[in-house]
């Protein structure tokens, strides 16, 4: 048995969408993926040579029962998947620790690149150590993912702060221009933050979360744009969320059927940022940001931005909330608790559908860091 996790650091993804939303029920080839790691690994090279496709590891897990998710809200993409292959939209319920993974009671386990992937291939503090004899499906590359980490606030703020949504804006992206350049910087500052995970663990973390910022679900560059609502994105993001959401309140549920990205994103205030020269008339000089998890390099480019001074330059004192427990993101930012967020998309629309009053602002994520790994002997062709 491999190492359990001393940390219970893949709770991240209890943050990760909100409890507003429940499960409905309703190939590429096989490549290399060794996988960016900063933490050593015990295992050796696996012999890939005979390893099944992955479509045929998707349907041997499902025939199998053995596919896993928290059922948190990234379950949509499994079961995308799932019915890309013509499957049963069914999985396990997996816990927040890779423990179901290690014993083999799930085989194709869901994991974030910049958490539990890392903690499945790597040896450092709350690691299994797998190294290279496993294996991961990228839902990007399945053509089923679906956007995570963006900026909102409410609309309301939005039309009353103009120019205070473009400088918060404006000094964060400078925030995350430079963690994504410096990613062992940025996870040393998210360090000192107060990191709710190992520090050999946000090193890996902030690695990860550059490339799920500077790189779309095509694989293209993205430096230059960084925080841009890509609109393709976006509509798969809710195509998918559309087909696979099942409310409980059936007027929400109406509604969210029917919204589009113009009643969900405004890309004026990331335009403008990006166009300024940096010189704003703040309406309020002190905002705050609500997080989805404690400290971490999930979010490195607040905590780059206030240790740098970018939001000092723009005139901004910054209130860096974490999250966490029973904090929901999306009501804080719509009673007015905090100005600003970090949501997914599907979170922020789903609220919006309830009644709320939020609209994306910026794009952080470009791609999602949702994988399904899997142990290369348990998959071998026949």
């Amino acid at each position: 048995m491999k190492k359990r996790m001393t940390k219970m650091v893949s709770a991240m993804l209890i943050a990760a969408m909100t409890a507003t939303m429940v499960v409905g029920c309703g190939s590429s080839d096989k490549k290399e993926e060794g996988g960016s790691s900063s933490g050593s690994t015990t295992q050796a090279a696996a012999d890939t040579s005979s390893v099944m496709s992955h479509e045929e590891i998707i349907k041997k897990a499902a025939a199998d029962g053995k596919v896993g998710n928290w059922g948190l809200g990234n379950e949509y993409e499994v079961l995308a998947l799932l019915a890309k292959y013509g499957l049963p939209t069914e999985y396990l319920s997996e816990d927040f620790t890779m423990d179901g993974f290690d014993d083999d009671s799930i085989t194709l386990a869901s994991a974030m690149t910049y958490n539990e992937l890392g903690l499945t291939k790597n040896d450092y503090e709350g690691g299994y150590g797998y190294g290279d004899t496993v294996g991961y499906i990228d839902m990007n590359d399945e053509g089923v993912a679906m956007l995570e980490d963006n900026i909102f606030c409410s609309k309301t703020f939005a039309k009353e702060n103009p120019e205070t949504v473009k400088a918060f804006l404006y000094a964060s992206l400078k925030g995350w221009e430079y963690a994504v350049e410096n990613p062992d910087e940025a996870a040393q500052i998210c360090f000192e933050a107060g990191s709710s995970v190992s520090q050999d663990h946000q090193s890996y973390m902030a690695g990860e979360v550059a490339k799920l910022v500077s790189t779309d679900m095509n694989g293209n560059a993205v430096t230059d744009d960084i925080g841009k609502i890509n609109t393709d994105a976006m509509q798969q993001t809710l195509d998918i969320a559309k087909q696979y959401v099942t409310l409980d309140d059936s007027a929400a549920q109406e509604a969210f059927s029917k919204l589009t990205l113009d009643d969900i994103c405004d890309s004026s205030f990331y335009d403008e940022a990006k166009a300024s020269d940096g010189k704003f008339n703040v309406e309020k000089s002190e905002v705050s940001i609500q997080l989805k998890w404690l400290p971490q390099a999930q979010f490195m480019g607040y905590f780059v931005a206030d240790a740098k001074g970018y939001y000092d330059e723009v005139g901004l004192k910054v209130n860096i909330v974490s999250g966490g427990g029973d904090i929901s993101e999306t009501t804080a930012v719509n009673n007015g608790t905090v100005d600003f967020g970090v949501t997914w998309p599907t979170n922020m629309a789903v609220a919006d559908a309830g009644g709320m009053d939020l609209v994306e602002i910026a794009q952080i994520y470009q791609r999602s860091g949702l994988t399904l790994v899997y142990k290369y002997d348990n998959f071998k062709a026949e």
